[in-house]
């Protein structure tokens, strides 16, 4: 990086978060998912979900849909562009940091 800074500068603090990061992991690989699908897979409770989905709206990177399936209430969620786009630009902070991390130990720490 030549503007000398660290890559860690680059990460998210909306993204970067471990719920936030895992929601929108499970989004990367579908075009939608049901909050119960979400809740289970990254091992959260209802509120705690709900909470970190409402960060993600509120900045832009999720679209939340409420329907009805008969009578039951179904919460589906997907990735918007800008989610897309910031998800990658995490992976991609990540990547340079790992590789500044290499870079550095790989220099000579002899011990």
């Amino acid at each position: 990086m030549g503007d000398g800074a660290h890559p860690s500068q680059r990460l998210d603090d909306v993204v970067h978060q471990r719920v936030r990061l895992g929601i929108l992991a499970v989004l990367s690989e579908a075009d939608q998912a049901d909050f119960g699908y979400l809740k289970e897979t990254l091992g959260l409770t209802d509120g705690n979900l709900s909470r970190h989905l409402q960060v993600l709206d509120d900045a832009g990177f999720v679209r939340i849909e409420k329907t009805f399936e008969g009578r039951r209430p179904r919460t589906w969620v997907s990735s918007t562009k800008a989610g897309r786009a910031a998800f990658a630009s995490e992976l991609a902070a990540l990547r340079s940091l790992m590789a500044s991390v290499e870079r550095r130990g790989a220099a000579g720490d002899p011990g």
